[in-house]
């Protein structure tokens, strides 16, 4: 069975990877409820329950599985999922699915309500999906037979079959929508509804199947089997070139011929398949991922150039004249002769040449990188030579957005002495190529130096001005299963007091100070936003180690732009996190793929201070300890949509941004090896948008031993409705996308890499050796996409059920409660 072809005969098969981990999935049902049920009495409610069970060919293909116990108080509604032990790639075409409601009559004995069986294909062999309303045969058992005395149809149609018909192509968006005439149409209906039902004496039970993004049909032809070494009616071969013609009876004038390479794909299938791929997706088709073999041919440039011997001139001569016969390569290859590994300036000029196609924006998602890649530029005297420096220059000072950040990439290396003196000249050839017109801009970039010295000064004297008083008991924490990799130790709390808000707030309104209002000036942190001042009454200092000020910026379009500023922390590790998650989530979003992801701004203005965007979120651990352990109850409070009842009653949007974001944080966090995850630095707007902060530990590495390959927790799935929810198989389907999305640009993520190895990022430094090796061995690069969809939820499921870190969340969130 698969999923290739819909009604008109277009084919799927470019969609396929959206729908392979879903029909990997168990066949499930859910159980909505019994209507118009006249047989039963209706001063009592007796206690029923469904038995569910599936067939093929008159034998049961599952075991009976049934619904949980229910009072039924007021109306016969389970609205329960019953997960069946058989994968929908494994359905025959005859499968059918037989439904009997059941009455505890007493302890030891169970009657029939009524009976169904039904047809899990339809018309043109399309699986079922969606709302489906089945009829039961009263006082009868389900018998699932192909030739069923209890099928779910009879024929029969009254004008509410042809109502809901209607419906149902509403919902799959046949009909367009137009709110006020439909809720005309809902009220007629449901008075027409409720006619029916009284005059009907039909029993009903009505079942939820999941849906599909695209139409999914049984596709497997079955052949009679000939052979290629059996032999036709003229003593030959099958497998011979002369075709075998015979009879199937004597005297019949039908010939049968077997075709030996039936088995074999049709070349004009498979290009027309190319064509219609080359004409949606132009010249560049990002869904084709290459495998081994052809990358190596792709990257044979590359190889080739590693393979010159550089000392030897001759050598390295016929090697720059070869340079102009290879065709152009991408970015995505000319980073890479960025790197270390290539010293000749000629090759080096030709990976510049070819970054002069990107576009400023894909320029700006890799600028960080671009300034580290001058450490290997080995400039000297003759400074003028440097093609990089020359073309960084020219950009900077075309674009004010790309300049500014370009500026402070180069300061922050300026404080580092092994290679200040070369990027002090950097800086002094950018300033200098600002012409009088740029004299503006120089000025906005000196003030903004000021800006950022005034506030590390200011964040240095309320650091000293903290209290630190000792807890009147000592506690030491040694848990058995926990000594192996832990130990907490509360000895003392660090708060700060009113006082040290008060005395900031005065500060910043003295006008002396020049911080309550000044002239328009780019914000360092994002140079899109022009600052006007800092509001002394919205500012106020995080209850952290480092006591970070909280700073709202007044704008000059009348707005506030909240900013965390920190010091005596080195932001360069964050930084680079994030400019890594704005790259992939731009890979994905150019893949049509918006996992709502939000990554806020991090601006490292020096090797202990820097700038940090404010997003309104709480964490996790927050939301969890105030909400009764549920995320659903606190969505409940501010997103309440009773009608939504697919969203457990929470608006639809707030759990899509939910589902999506946490699937993209999830596959982007494993990719970089981002450790030390708990709930406290996952983080939720108000929209429902999860997020991660704070950055410690990349590359594998964290504090605790055996942790998980991503955060997912119980509380979170249990969000999305739980394991067995449509929502959390969307969230699944959502991360293996991404992932093999992110795969077919694993070459561009290494790259960057590459370039830091000789940045001072606390995780890279430790070992810049293997910090390449480190990323791109979870791409899995050996795998094909089908492979990784596999190892993928794999990881999933290994993450959601590992116990030791929910252990070590556990002490984790009781160490933060004894430190409050």
């Amino acid at each position: 069975m698969s999923a290739m072809r819909d009604l008109s005969g277009k084919n799927y098969k470019d969609y396929s990877y959206c729908l392979t981990g879903r029909l990997d999935l168990n066949l499930s049902v859910r159980m909505y409820g019994m209507i118009t049920i006249k047989t039963l009495s209706k001063s009592t409610y007796p206690d029923l329950y469904v038995t569910c069970q599936v067939f093929a060919g008159d034998q049961p293909l599952t075991v009976v599985l049934k619904t949980s116990y229910r009072p039924m108080s007021s109306k016969f509604a389970w609205n329960e999922w019953i997960t069946l032990p058989i994968k929908y790639r494994d359905l025959p075409l005859n499968a059918q699915l037989a439904f009997t409601v059941w009455d505890a009559a007493s302890p030891r004995k169970v009657e029939p309500i009524g009976g169904s069986t039904l047809k899990l294909f339809g018309p043109f062999n399309i699986i079922l999906t969606g709302p489906q309303k089945v009829r039961m045969w009263p006082e009868c058992e389900a018998d699932g037979n192909d030739t069923s005395k209890t099928p779910s149809e009879t024929g029969e149609k009254d004008e509410m079959d042809r109502f809901e018909k209607l419906l149902k192509k509403q919902d799959r968006g046949d009909i367009p929508k137009i709110e006020w005439l439909d809720n005309l149409a809902y009220r007629q209906i449901e008075q027409i509804h409720k006619k029916l039902l009284v005059q009907s004496d039909k029993m009903l039970l009505n079942i939820d199947l999941p849906k599909f993004d695209f139409p999914v049909i049984f596709d497997e032809h079955e052949y009679e089997s000939k052979g290629h070494g059996s032999f036709n009616s003229f003593g030959g071969s099958a497998s011979n070139s002369i075709p075998s013609f015979h009879t199937n009876m004597p005297g019949s004038s039908i010939f049968i011929v077997d075709d030996p390479e039936i088995a074999r794909e049709n070349p004009v299938e498979a290009k027309h398949r190319r064509l219609v791929r080359s004409h949606r997706n132009g010249p560049l088709d990002r869904q084709l991922k290459p495998n081994p073999k052809i990358r190596d041919e792709l990257a044979a440039l590359t190889k080739f150039l590693k393979s010159v011997v550089w000392s030897d001139p001759a050598e390295a001569k016929q090697a720059v004249d070869l340079l102009p016969a290879w065709v152009d390569i991408d970015v995505d290859d000319a980073l890479e002769l960025l790197g270390s590994s290539f010293e000749n300036r000629e090759v080096r000029s030709y990976a510049v040449t070819q970054l002069r196609s990107a576009n400023d924006d894909d320029l700006l998602l890799f600028l960080l990188q671009l300034v580290q890649g001058l450490k290997f530029e080995h400039i000297d005297s003759n400074f003028g030579e440097s093609n990089l420096v020359a073309f960084l220059i020219e950009r900077a000072v075309k674009n004010p957005i790309l300049g500014n950040y370009f500026h402070w990439y180069l300061m922050i290396e300026c404080e580092d002495v092994a290679v200040s003196k070369m990027y002090g000249k950097v800086s002094y050839q950018y300033m200098s190529a600002m012409t009088a017109s740029g004299i503006q801009r120089r000025e906005s970039l000196r003030r903004q130096g000021e800006l950022i010295e005034t506030l590390a000064n200011l964040a240095k004297s309320v650091q000293q001005m903290r209290e630190s008083r000792p807890k009147k008991v000592s506690l030491s924490i040694s848990l058995v299963l926990y000594s192996i990799f832990m130990a907490a130790i509360l000895t003392a709390e660090i708060c700060f007091s009113t006082f040290q808000i008060d005395k900031l707030r005065e500060y910043i309104s003295d006008p002396k100070n020049g911080l309550v209002t000044f002239k328009p000036l780019a914000l360092p942190l994002d140079p899109r936003i022009e600052v006007t001042g800092i509001v002394p009454e919205r500012t106020g200092i995080f209850k952290s180690n480092l006591l970070p000020l909280h700073l709202t910026f007044s704008c000059t379009d009348g707005s506030l732009y909240q900013v965390i500023f920190k010091s005596g922390d080195d932001l360069r590790q964050d930084q680079l996190v994030i400019q890594l998650i704005t790259l992939m989530d731009d890979l994905l979003r150019k893949e049509n793929l918006d996992l709502k992801l939000l990554p806020y701004k991090v601006l490292a203005t020096g090797a202990d201070h820097g700038m940090v965007q404010f997003v309104q979120s709480m964490s996790l651990a927050n939301v969890l300890n105030e909400n009764n352990g549920s995320l659903l109850m606190y969505w409940r409070k501010y997103h309440l949509d009773e009608r939504s009842v697919e969203t457990f009653g929470v608006r639809p949007e707030v759990m899509d941004n939910y589902v999506k974001s946490c699937a993209g944080y999830s596959v982007i966090m494993y990719l970089l090896g981002v450790g030390d995850r708990h709930l406290d630095n996952l983080l939720m707007s108000p929209n429902g948008n999860i997020f991660h902060v704070d950055f410690g530990f990349i590359l594998g590495r964290d504090p605790k031993p055996f942790p998980a390959p991503m955060k997912i927790t119980k509380e979170m799935v249990d969000a999305m409705g739980g394991f067995n929810s449509v929502h959390y198989h969307s969230f699944k389907s959502y991360c293996v996308t991404a992932y093999n999305i992110l795969r077919k640009s694993a070459n561009l993520i290494l790259n960057l890499f590459g370039l830091m190895v000789d940045a001072n990022i606390p995780d890279i430094k430790a070992e810049p050796d293997k910090a390449v090796w480190k990323v791109e061995e979870r791409f899995q690069l050996n795998l094909t996409d089908d492979e990784a969809i596999k190892f993928f939820q794999n990881l999933i499921n290994e993450s959601v059920s590992a116990m030791i870190p929910q252990i070590a969340e556990a002490i984790h969130g009781w160490t933060q409660h004894w430190r409050k």
